[in-house]
């Protein structure tokens, strides 16, 4: 069967012509690309050839054997891009006409064929020189009569009507073409995408040998599907992060496009965007909503069991039950919360979900709120971190999103399940505990296993959970008087004592003030079942346990000298049964090594969660 082959078609596409939908021949395909696939293709109009990329998203047509060498193809979607004083074509869309065929006519490369046609060919026996086309010329035997056989010219390639006479249009003036994110390269000049933004981080601080900096970044979805990171720093963060919300859609041109760096990007692109001076962003109305609000990619709970560790994943689960939210000291002195989860699914298996920061006061607040009130709803995890730590969690990052009761096929599919019987199902935690909430580090213990099990003897401190009983709370020194002075963002709390003049005085701030803060140093002893021991709670957890604030406490017995209300109060807290989370290390008193237990969160038992935790233990062991 005889093919026609689009004329000139490869000229008129190096020229700015990517609106005719051309037939091109594959003469060859290759696989490059070491962080993502791509296959390089070279394309023929039986005249010229050319190098091409296949946009990622066709990747499927060349791995199911639509697409090989000889087969003729119709170009849908196409642009044209410069690639190091060279151009090459980078195909979005196409369509497969003839699946083989054999090589049509007699193609070379573009740029030889421009180089050759450029070259003045002597006829020795006309005596005079012509331009001819090399793709045309039929270079003669010896003996043979050239004038016999005149050469062919081939005239040089006119563009179409529609681009003459523009005039020189300036690179920076070209308007930018919107194409798919799965498109973008490196060697593009203008380009243009319009997607929405599905994440938006925090602003990070660094320091490193070029100084002090901070940046952000957010992830923008389009209407293909294709996703990608844009990062931006310092200066262009100033311009740009108030700018950017979280949903909307906006017009990004004027980037420059790097590798992506997948220690800290999860989106399956091998490039990254970053935001220049010269950058634009424009907000879009989103009138037809073509682009979807959020993509997911959930992992059944079973399969996050041999997920590396570190990588990034999307589950959903149903919130079997939550703890209260912890704070946390962080190796650089600042103080984050944390907040545990139990998730579960169909697959017969649970998971731990560790919530950082802000996660613990806007969503882990509301999922607290809901599972103390009796319902158990699915929570939709976007970007959740793997942590192999002795079995696996999951875990909040900057760009995680958190979904209660999301309108999704998945969600609707696993409350069914869960409503039909899926509550009272047996499930397997794949994280070391399975006690709700319990992490790495906060596991559920009794009061003798403290000691029995060597906690806070090594390194680092231990976190446990025991429910226990405060059996006697000593009220001689139950708080002191720190400074109220702020340090950068934090208060002094240092100890302050009384000058000369009756002022406070902080011997850290060397400064004097009239008035002083009440701080809670509240000694307790606890009980179980196995035993008792002494613990410490500082203010907040002194403010859990007594139910009012060390200055008012201090006022009634110092102040107003009433006893019997003071006294009135620390009676009602005796042998009421709180959850404590105790933070376990060995610290230097004196010359002595003493194992200190700190209260970091005492709440009162919710009996749903215990019996959730009783029958999974009883589960566990039935199981073993």
């Amino acid at each position: 069967m005889a093919v026609n082959l689009t004329p000139n078609a490869i000229a008129a596409i190096e020229s700015g012509d990517v609106n005719a939908k051309p037939l091109v021949q594959v003469l060859d395909i290759k696989l490059i690309g070491s962080t993502q696939e791509r296959y390089r293709l070279l394309l023929s109009d039986a005249i010229s050839t050319q190098h091409a990329m296949l946009a990622t998203q066709l990747n499927d047509r060349v791995k199911s054997g639509r697409v090989r060498k000889g087969s003729v193809v119709q170009l849908i979607e196409y642009i044209c891009s410069p690639v190091q004083n060279r151009k090459i074509i980078v195909v979005l869309n196409m369509e497969t006409i003839i699946p083989d065929c054999e090589i049509i006519g007699n193609p070379k490369s573009l740029v030889e064929s421009d180089s050759a046609a450029q070259k003045p060919l002597i006829n020795s026996n006309l005596g005079q020189s012509a331009t001819v086309s090399n793709n045309n010329f039929s270079v003669q035997k010896p003996g043979h009569n050239m004038q016999n056989f005149p050469p062919t010219v081939q005239p040089p390639y006119q563009p179409p009507p529609k681009y003459r006479s523009h005039g020189p249009i300036l690179k920076n003036d070209a308007p930018a073409r919107i194409i798919p994110i799965a498109a973008l390269n490196p060697y593009q000049g203008r380009w243009a995408i319009k997607a929405r933004v599905t994440a938006k981080g925090d602003i990070r601080r660094y320091n490193n040998a070029r100084g002090d900096g901070k940046v952000f970044s957010f992830d923008l979805l389009d209407s293909d599907g294709g996703e990608i990171r844009v990062t931006c720093f310092n200066a262009v963060l100033d311009r740009f992060y108030d700018a950017i919300e979280l949903g909307k859609v906006y017009m990004i041109s004027k980037g420059s496009l790097k590798p992506a760096q997948k220690n800290y990007n999860h989106l399956k692109n091998e490039w990254e965007i970053f935001l220049e001076a010269t950058s634009t962003v424009e907000l879009c109305p989103d009138e037809d909503g073509s682009i979807p609000r959020q993509q997911f990619s959930f992992r059944p709970i079973s399969e996050i069991e041999n997920s590396e560790n570190n990588s990034i994943l999307d589950v959903i689960g149903v919130v079997m039950s939550v703890n209260p939210s912890v704070p946390i000291l962080r190796k650089n002195g600042m103080e984050t919360q944390r907040r545990i989860l139990n998730l579960k699914d169909g697959s017969g298996r649970s998971v731990e979900l560790t919530l950082w920061g802000e996660f613990c006061n806007r969503e882990g607040q509301k999922l607290e709120e809901m599972i103390n009130s009796g319902v158990f709803p699915v929570l939709a995890v976007k970007s959740g971190k793997v942590n192999d730590f002795s079995g696996k969690s999951i875990g909040t990052i900057s760009v995680t999103q958190l979904l209660i009761n999301p309108d999704l096929p998945e969600a609707h599919g696993l409350r069914n399940w869960f409503d039909g019987g899926g509550k009272t199902a047996s499930s397997v935690s794949i994280s070391r505990e399975i006690i709700p909430g319990g992490s790495k580090n906060e596991i559920r213990k009794t009061v003798s296993q403290i000691k029995d099990d060597g906690f806070g003897r090594s390194d680092k401190p231990d976190w446990v959970t025991v429910k226990a009983t405060i059996s006697f709370i000593k009220t001689d020194t139950f708080c002191y008087t720190a400074c109220p002075l702020m340090i950068g963002d934090r208060q002094c709390n240092k100890k302050v004592t009384r000058s000369g003049n009756a002022n406070w005085q902080c011997d850290r701030c060397n400064q004097e003030f009239e008035e002083c803060d009440y701080r809670y140093l509240l000694q307790a002893q606890i009980q179980d079942h196995t035993g008792l021991t002494w613990v410490t709670a500082f203010q907040e957890s002194g403010e859990e346990i007594l139910g009012c604030s060390a200055k008012e406490l201090y006022s009634l017995k110092y102040e107003e000298q009433d006893d019997g209300r003071f006294g009135g109060i620390i009676q009602s807290r005796l042998f009421n049964q709180y959850l404590f989370r105790l933070k376990i290390k060995e610290e230097m008193y004196g010359d002595e090594q003493r194992v200190k237990i700190t209260v970091v969160k005492a709440d009162n038992v919710n009996h749903s969660s215990e019996a959730t935790y009783m029958l999974d233990l009883i589960s566990k062991f039935t199981r073993q």
